[in-house]
């Protein structure tokens, strides 16, 4: 293994940085490559079929040019939809990303848990397979909430967030549950997609003080750093920030990836 050789995190936008500040805590001295598919933002309005050869495309024209040692796709609606394809197709360890309903069923007192996903994400059999296995004496109730991404991309490139988008979601959210008409209360809240860890305080704020927010970014790192244990490292320079689309679509985003410590921003 060339010790150079880099982790790459793919994602449709910014969402995927919650897995890479994980990664980064748990491995500081790693070189990674963060790859934002801005231009084919946002996924979850896709079909399954656009999803699966957009990714699996990308992700295999980009581990022939940067020959990564392993592949985070840190996207719950990619990896849902692409995961089983790309590990057919890659011939390096893949990691993906899924809902985190295992955990939330274990904090979970009232017996209600809320998800919040794109409208792709939350329509896959992989999910009733995880509610099956993990949630079935539950309930989970599934929201789409395709705004909460542009909020999470908003509030990265410095703009202001659309709190609208959040109110809407917990109103609805709480209106499956029943709890306008006074039944158990949603105590635990799957983020169950990575740009939505971004904007945890604005949905603390609205969901309050009794609704643990749960997401699986810590997990994805610690089963990375599992994976490359004991492998050597050797980073060439920064952090690369890769694209695929053009500069001028870019604007804000230079000065978060400079305080996270990136290279200037590339186009893939």
């Amino acid at each position: 293994m060339d010790r150079h050789a880099p982790i790459l995190v793919f994602d449709s936008g910014v969402g995927g940085l919650t897995v890479y500040d994980q990664l980064r805590a748990i491995l500081p001295d790693a070189p990674v490559i963060y790859a934002a598919d801005l231009a084919g933002m946002p996924y979850g309005t896709k079909t399954e079929a656009q999803i699966a050869a957009r990714v699996a495309g990308l992700l295999g024209r980009m581990s022939e040019r940067f020959a990564p040692r392993l592949v985070c796709i840190a996207c719950n609606t990619a990896s849902t939809i692409a995961l089983g394809m790309v590990r057919d197709v890659l011939e390096v360890p893949i990691v993906g990303t899924v809902p985190a309903i295992k955990p939330a069923a274990r904090a979970t007192k009232t017996g209600i848990i809320g998800l919040l996903g794109t409208q792709a994400t939350i329509r896959q059999d992989y999910v009733d397979q995880l509610e099956r296995e993990f949630a079935a004496d539950k309930r989970l109730l599934r929201l789409a909430a395709p705004a909460l991404v542009d909020c999470a991309e908003q509030k990265m490139r410095g703009e202001d967030v659309d709190r609208r988008a959040i109110i809407e979601a917990a109103e609805r959210l709480r209106e499956m549950a029943g709890e306008m008409a006074g039944q158990a209360q949603i105590d635990t809240l799957v983020l169950a997609c990575t740009h939505f860890p971004l904007l945890a305080d604005e949905l603390a704020r609205e969901f309050g003080e009794n609704v643990q927010l749960i997401d699986g970014a810590a997990g994805i790192a610690r089963r990375i750093a599992h994976l490359v244990e004991g492998q050597e490292w050797e980073a060439a320079g920064p952090d690369r920030f890769v694209v695929t689309t053009k500069p001028d679509n870019i604007k804000g985003l230079q000065a978060m990836t400079a305080a996270r410590g990136f290279a200037p921003i590339e186009r893939f």
